[in-house]
């Protein structure tokens, strides 16, 4: 594998769409297992796609966030089933004292012995919500929000404002304190690692509530978020089509999670026709709602970022790794958990889902190149460097 590589195209960047795209697909993979080799594939094809295709940007720069934040939330998983959980298995790692709790606590332990079983399915559940953030995370670092703001529908700008602002907290997080750190070091501080924290949350959380505030006013300066006036004809008719589209889909998805299949293959749960037929109704009310309430939004069409051959590539890579992942567990669905009863076993690895996760790694190499680094830049990056 070559970083960098240029996979035939210009240089230039990818359509956002198609990273959010791609995102979602391997989040929504992610959440179909709890094994710990998935979801480990799952975290390395997510790493090489950022690590090869970040831009060098301020709001690319908090994808190191992302996964302490990962981490934190495995720990934290683990902590809350050695204090409260329920200990049933059968290989004791460590007998803790358990605390007796009141009879309208009954079910609940605190303490108590610890096994091995517990403490790795606790692990696993905990990695898998740590699968779904770095794939969140990455899709924020390799997509640029205000680029993803141009391509959404124009009824949505005013809610895609909004997201947008969301979305850039944690990127201008991330900057401001490297800006607050830097500033220290000028000033003689050598305050580091945890001993620093209480002395720079502070300055680095009025930073990003300011740089917020400032990108919020630029973007309503610039015209995002205005509506235009609308007729009351308008107005029911999109808020009917909007809710009429909500109501379909809720149903077809409930019908969806309704569907089952007996042992000899016959449909026993709710007919597929109603699942499916409801969930594409709900699309196609969302999509005219969308349509109607945005034909008398202005805005403007300046520089639309294209979506050509390579947006398509990363949307199937993302698609193809998601629909492969289902089929492999749906095949294996010993594969789908890490199986602790009665000990913990080794993982069943699937070639179909491992073939999947290296699909899902692949616009790490066949998408352009990203643009070279204006002169500007590179000189702050060395004088970054070289104040660090």
């Amino acid at each position: 594998m070559v970083a960098g590589s240029t996979g035939g195209w210009a240089p230039r960047f990818v359509h956002p769409g198609a990273w959010w795209l791609w995102a979602c697909c391997l989040g929504a993979a992610a959440t179909q297992t709890t094994n710990p080799m998935l979801l480990l594939l799952a975290l390395g094809a997510v790493v090489f796609v950022v690590v090869n295709r970040r831009p060098n940007a301020p709001w690319a720069r908090s994808f190191r966030m992302y996964l302490y934040l990962g981490v934190f939330v495995v720990v934290s998983r683990v902590l809350l089933f050695v204090l409260v959980g329920a200990k049933t298995g059968p290989t004791v790692l460590v007998r803790l004292p358990a605390v007796d709790l009141p009879s309208w606590a009954a079910g609940i332990q605190l303490l108590g012995p610890i096994a091995v079983e517990d403490l790795a399915a606790a692990a696993s559940e905990g990695l898998r919500l740590a699968t779904m953030i770095t794939c969140f995370g990455a899709a924020n670092v390799l997509a640029n929000p205000r680029r993803l703001l141009r391509s959404l529908p124009a009824a949505v700008r005013d809610v895609g404002t909004a997201v947008v602002i969301a979305l850039t907290v944690v990127p201008q997080l991330a900057e401001s304190a490297v800006r607050v750190r830097r500033a220290r070091q000028l000033r003689g501080s050598t305050a580091s690692g945890l001993r620093g924290v209480p002395q720079i949350a502070l300055p680095v959380l009025q930073d990003t509530l300011d740089r917020s505030l400032l990108l919020a006013a630029s973007m309503d300066a610039r015209g995002f978020g205005n509506r235009a006036e609308t007729t009351r004809r308008d107005s029911i008719l999109m808020g009917a089509l909007s809710l009429g589209g909500l109501m379909a889909l809720c149903v077809g998805l409930y019908g969806l999670l309704g569907e089952s299949t007996s042992a000899d293959g016959e449909q026993t749960g709710t007919p597929v026709w109603i699942g499916r037929g409801f969930v594409v109704l709900g699309l196609l009310l969302g999509a005219l709602g969308l349509w109607w309430g945005g034909r008398k939004v202005p805005y403007s069409v300046y520089r639309p970022d294209p979506w050509g051959t390579a947006e398509s590539l990363v949307a199937l890579c993302g698609v193809a790794a998601f629909v492969l992942v289902l089929e492999a567990l749906r095949d294996d669905p010993i594969a789908a958990s890490l199986v602790v009863d009665p000990t913990v076993q080794v993982p069943h690895v699937p070639l179909l889902a491992v073939v999947a996760l290296l699909v899902a790694a692949l616009p790490g190499l066949i998408t352009p190149a990203l643009p070279a680094t204006p002169k500007r830049a590179a000189r702050a990056r060395a004088f970054e460097e070289s104040a660090g």
